[in-house]
């Protein structure tokens, strides 16, 4: 009697979604790796790739072949379980953090309400943090297992750099957590659509500092020291190669793109589409059009985040740890207490 009481209706939805959002991060990060040459070809005033198929779009597949291809290959000194478990628990942790994002409304079908996330739990935002802060042992165990003092200084400073700025990011969404009330990322959209404005009007710091903190949490430009300097050569993943390799290089791509939805979602209304009613229209196509809209938004995050690495240099290290410490988690904190100080006296 359990089993024929089991809703598989609701066990295939959700599965069925898992599959699409993985598909759709897979795809999206492996184009973001064309897109980056792109827009670096752009704004070094080149051609960029234009070879493998039209303007070069099949150039992704050419690379992922490659790797494919390439040798597997372990260091004799080195341990191959943890070696093997450091790029697979990196992709593991930048895949899990999509669970919680609101992709849309929910779609009706066959009378039944479909909602376009994989799991609406009260503590997302708790989540969130949770997922990201386990990616730190995939960076750790790579330079480790290793057993290269270069990949393990990379892995040492990678760590710490992503730690520091987890304070700093942790800091900055309280202030938004007093505003709305909860920690689940729907509810969180949902205000902003009932409220008629986007929570960056309201935090504008608290998002900028969220910005620079997902810059350092993807390890990427100006913050991406792990891999920059010339004692450290490669970086943490130096010693590894064929999709051991892609798996990290795939994982900085998908934490990209899963970091822009949640800025999307937290700070410019997710799914929510200005000046549009999608109350007086096909709840469906409100549902297409609001997962339009947040890929969108999205999109234009990824943009600049291309953008800041073929623009802005590199920090040294001692000039990133001091941003993080003397600069950002103080002005968090500032901004946490006037917040608080405005509602309070809003109130009165």
């Amino acid at each position: 009697m359990h089993l024929l009481a089991f809703d598989w209706a609701f066990f295939l939805e959700k599965l069925a979604l898992i599959v699409i959002i993985i598909s759709i991060s897979l795809v999206v990060a492996m184009y973001s790796t064309w897109g980056e040459r792109k827009v670096a070809a752009f704004i070094q005033d080149r051609i960029g790739p234009n070879r493998a198929g039209p303007l070069g779009i099949f150039q992704p597949l050419a690379d992922g072949m490659k790797l494919f291809m390439k040798e597997e290959i372990f260091p004799a000194s080195s341990n191959k379980f943890l070696f093997l478990l450091g790029p697979c628990l990196a992709m593991l942790t930048a895949m899990m953090t999509s669970a919680v994002i609101p992709w849309s409304s929910p779609l009706h079908i066959s009378g039944r309400e479909v909602p376009l996330q994989i799991a609406d739990v009260n503590i997302g935002i708790l989540y969130i943090f949770g997922v990201v802060s386990m990616g730190v042992y995939g960076l750790m165990l790579g330079g480790w297992a290793s057993n290269n003092k270069f990949s393990l200084l990379a892995a040492i400073r990678g760590a710490s750099q992503i730690i520091s700025y987890e304070l700093a990011m942790g800091l900055s969404l309280i202030a938004l957590l007093m505003l709305t009330g909860s920690l689940s990322l729907k509810t969180i959209v949902e205000e902003q659509v009932h409220q008629g404005y986007w929570n960056v009007v309201v935090q504008p710091l608290g998002f900028i500092i969220f910005f620079v903190c997902a810059l350092a949490e993807c390890n990427r430009t100006p913050f991406d020291l792990s891999e920059a300097e010339n004692e450290l050569n490669f970086g943490y993943h130096q010693e590894y190669s064929s999709m051991k390799l892609g798996f990290y290089l795939f994982a900085e791509y998908v934490n990209m793109f899963i970091s822009s939805a949640i800025m999307a979602t937290l700070f410019f209304g997710g799914y929510h589409i200005p000046f549009l009613h999608t109350d007086t229209m096909n709840q469906n196509l409100a549902a297409v059009l609001g997962g339009a809209a947040l890929f969108v938004k999205t999109a234009v995050f990824i943009f600049i985040f291309m953008w800041i690495r073929w623009t802005v240099p590199r920090f040294r290290y001692d000039q990133l740890m001091k941003l993080g410490w003397n600069s950002l988690i103080p002005l968090a904190l500032i901004n946490m207490v006037v917040t608080g100080a405005v509602i309070l006296w809003l109130k009165k």
